[in-house]
């Protein structure tokens, strides 16, 4: 199989940044590189090189570090393929920081990093350029606020450095800037002035938003899995997690049931608060086993295995594309290989109850696609010639989630084609109906009758019309395939982030 993982991070670098930043990134590919051999492989001249680098710092796909002789330049593959989340993560600001909070944190994506004073002199020009209800709002004080809200959520942190060496000893840093608001004012108002906070860039905390997709799925699954109480529940003990343990810790610290029962009590769930002891009680005993009884004392204490939930999470999730790509008795067998973890095919045929023939044709379809693997059991103390032994089916989970990684990253990869090839062979019709809804944008402001209206409406023939409703469709249903894929992609990771 191709590495579509690759693939996809190179189309992502070409449809945002161009092709000369593909080329240098396709060159990284293969390990770090000096400025040097880049030039070799790609090559570019030297201008177009450093410029092409330095884009890729700057979005910090790419890292340095010094080394005896020269700077060696790492490419971030991971990193690059955030870019698919860029929209659920101003959506995710929005739902915390508002409109405005999700324009800033827009800003800030769209340059890498930026100073404060430069993010809101921007978000006030964009907002003041598209009317909408911010405006009514609009001041460079609520701005500040609101750029304010954003870091004390751990949205935004202090940009570090893109050097290795230093990146990896430097802690984040969240300490805001004193801004000084009326030399914001002057600056938009064309005047030269010094905000205070020349040199102090901000970046995105992309851990932060990793934590939180993390625990929205560890919610949500509660809530599918039982109801809402179960995955308000489960919100509170990720919280009160937080505080007294590490963000990416495997296992939380006990967190004992008295504390739990005060913060249920600050919520408006009384079924909860009632039943709170059957609650943990249900998702301690759960198969899924996401949280865990540690001790007795203070009425028990429990304790969040973020490691194992996502193994369960893996799980099920490689028993539906199992179900979905080879059907429900190809399920069955794959659970089965699971439980008992080492089984020959005549103990499958026997507890898979399905008919012999056609749990032989499954068995044998799921090892050639990988879902199982094969081992030959030898047999002990023969001296004769080799003879051929049993063979023992089992699964290697970390083989599996690999495997369906790459599957994930081949879907983007051909959606994203599929995509462009889209808006290519309707560009001309795209723009025609662009043209005519600004021209008669401009007719309805000069009070042009309705005649003139339905007029300018029928430039667009019903054919054109109805070619360009399709293909709109169709780019509509490729863009939300997308979003599952990608949230697929992210709990398929999470896997590794923990084993």
């Amino acid at each position: 199989m191709k590495d579509f993982h690759s693939k996809l991070c190179m189309l992502l670098l070409e449809e945002h940044f161009g092709s000369i930043v593909q080329r240098i990134g396709n060159s990284l590919l293969y390990g770090p590189k000096a400025l040097a051999v880049i030039q070799l492989d790609t090559h570019l001249p030297l201008i177009k090189v450093k410029e092409g680098l330095c884009v890729l710092i700057k979005y910090g796909f790419v890292t340095y570090q010094h080394a005896e002789k020269d700077v060696q330049y790492t490419l971030n593959c991971k990193k690059i393929i955030m870019l698919l989340r860029y929209p659920r993560y101003m959506l995710f600001a929005k739902t915390y920081c508002g409109d405005e909070g999700e324009i800033i944190l827009e800003e800030v994506l769209k340059h890498g990093y930026i100073t404060a004073s430069e993010v809101i002199i921007k978000t006030y020009k964009r907002i003041e350029e598209t009317p909408s209800k911010c405006t009514e709002e609009l001041s460079i004080a609520n701005l500040k606020n609101t750029f304010e809200l954003l870091v004390k959520n751990q949205f935004l942190m202090h940009s570090t450095s893109f050097n290795t060496m230093i990146e990896n000893t430097k802690k984040p840093n969240y300490n805001l800037p004193q801004l000084d608001l009326i030399a914001i004012s002057n600056i938009l108002q064309g005047q030269n002035a010094n905000p205070g906070d020349n040199k102090l860039y901000w970046q995105v905390n992309f851990d932060r938003f990793t934590q939180d997709f993390r625990d929205k799925i560890v919610i949500s699954a509660m809530t599918q899995r039982f109801d809402n109480n179960a995955g308000e529940l489960m919100r509170q003990l990720i919280n009160l997690m937080y505080l007294r343990t590490a963000s990416w810790e495997a296992t939380s610290n006990p967190i004992p049931y008295t504390e739990i029962k005060e913060e249920i009590k600050k919520l408006n769930y009384s079924e909860l608060e009632q039943y709170l002891a059957e609650y943990l009680r249900l998702i301690e005993e759960d198969s899924s086993q996401f949280i865990k009884r540690v001790g007795d004392s203070g009425g028990g204490q429990y304790s969040i295995n973020m490691k194992n939930a996502f193994k369960q999470l893996v799980w099920t999730t490689i028993e539906s594309i199992v179900t979905e790509r080879f059907g429900s008795k190809a399920a069955r067998i794959f659970r089965l290989v699971r439980v008992e973890k080492n089984i020959n095919l005549d103990q499958i045929q026997q507890l898979a109850m399905i008919p012999a023939k056609e749990a032989k044709c499954l068995t044998y379809t799921l090892a050639q696609e990988n879902y199982l693997q094969m081992q030959e059991v030898k047999k002990i103390g023969t001296w004769t010639a080799p003879t051929k032994g049993p063979f023992h089916f089992y699964i290697d989970l970390t083989k599996v989630v690999q495997m369906e990684i790459e599957h994930c990253c081949q879907a983007l990869y051909n959606i994203i084609k599929r995509r462009d090839h889209e808006l290519t062979s309707n560009r001309r019709m795209i723009e025609k109906q662009l043209r005519v809804q600004i021209l008669s944008t401009n007719m309805k402001e000069h009070g042009a009758t309705e005649q003139q209206l339905a007029d300018i409406a029928e430039m667009m023939t019903p054919s054109e019309t109805q070619q360009l409703e399709k293909a709109q469709n169709a780019i509509k249903k490729l863009n939300v395939t997308e979003l599952q894929i990608d949230e697929t992609l992210f709990l398929l990771t999470m896997y590794f982030r923990y084993h």
